[in-house]
């Protein structure tokens, strides 16, 4: 199956690091996985978390297309209702500037925080509804007219994507259109049905065909027993997480001692029903059948495991299971 793999990072700060060892590792996993043939890197907006370090987005999508040379370099993605419409048609318009035919703007609705959070970003409690997401995004996309007076913005728009979790940015982004990134490493029960939706009620815009890419949450090691042992501090951070409890992500050893309840086996389990993890022969078996049911256009891989070079480690499992070196570039590039 030959469809573009792409990156999704978090900039994850683990147990005993720094925020700065975090984007460090960012930087050297983006010119990795180009080295490797994946197609895109994209940095993902979350605020007031201990263990994301990833939450000035457009800054670090500056970082790492300066520090690359093909990759396409984007936002998995901005949450637009966190930010004024222009501000971010400035930023991007400055990346596409800078790094033309390299960038791309993935747009989101959700918070990617907590309330209290959401409100010191957005000032006001009235901003706190998403009910005018698309007239945001209509509004984003007008500051990249060549008639517009927003400098740089005008006649540098990137390719706009919508990101979503559920039906709606779906339905959007097939009614204006756009590519769509389905979340399917944190809402797999969605992924079918949201996909169902976004071609169904797909009209050409700014693409003639739809285009589908999925997030899936990989952790690939040499044997399936590593990397079920690499894959448990995730767990147990997401189960934080959930919790109310955001952390870094753990070590190893602290996660198998964690004194899991039964049903926080249960809520682990269910999580990682939906994940693609094992050693190279399990990996393609799992990561084929998901391509097959979902008929994705693109994969976007998120690898959240403790140690760095673990990390590099699992995508380049992936890049030889698909000889990613050469897989042609995906159609919106």
């Amino acid at each position: 199956m030959s469809v573009p793999f792409s990156v999704l990072d978090l900039s994850p700060v683990v147990s005993g690091s720094t925020s700065g060892q975090a984007l460090r590792n960012t930087l050297d996993l983006a010119r990795h996985t180009e080295g490797l043939g994946f197609h895109r890197y994209w940095l993902a907006e979350h605020h007031a978390m201990p263990g994301i370090a990833s939450s000035a987005t457009a800054v670090l999508i500056g970082q790492v297309a300066a520090a690359t040379e093909r990759l396409r370099v984007g936002s998995g993605g901005i949450m637009l209702p966190n930010h004024a419409p222009m501000v971010v048609a400035e930023q991007f318009g400055t990346l596409e500037a800078l790094f033309p035919g390299r960038i791309d703007l993935g747009l989101g609705r959700a918070p990617g925080t907590d309330q209290a959070t959401a409100l010191a970003l957005r000032r006001s409690p009235e901003a706190l509804s998403v009910d005018d997401f698309p007239e945001q995004v209509h509004e984003l996309r007008a500051y990249f007219g060549e008639q517009s007076k927003v400098t740089p913005a005008a006649g540098n728009e990137p390719p706009v994507w919508l990101l979503g979790s559920s039906g709606y940015s779906a339905r959007l982004a097939g009614l204006l259109g756009l590519p769509f990134a389905f979340a399917h490493h944190f809402s797999a029960e969605n992924t079918l049905p949201a996909l169902r939706v976004y071609r169904e009620s797909f009209r050409p815009g700014a693409l003639q065909e739809p285009y589908a890419l999925i997030g899936v949450s990989v952790t690939a090691a040499d044997t399936d027993e590593r990397a079920q042992e690499l894959a448990r501090p995730q767990a147990l951070s997401f189960l934080r997480l959930r919790q109310g409890r955001p952390g870094p992500l753990p070590t190893p050893e602290e996660a198998a001692a964690h004194p899991y309840s039964p049903l926080e086996r249960e809520f682990i389990q269910s999580r990682a029903d939906s994940q693609v993890v094992g050693g190279p022969e399990t990996v393609r078996r799992r990561m084929d059948t998901l391509l097959a049911d979902t008929r994705a256009d693109e994969v976007m891989v998120t690898t959240m495991v403790y140690d760095h070079a673990d990390r590099l480690r699992s995508y380049d499992i992936l890049a030889e299971l698909y000889d990613l070196a050469e897989t042609p570039a995906a159609a919106t590039a």
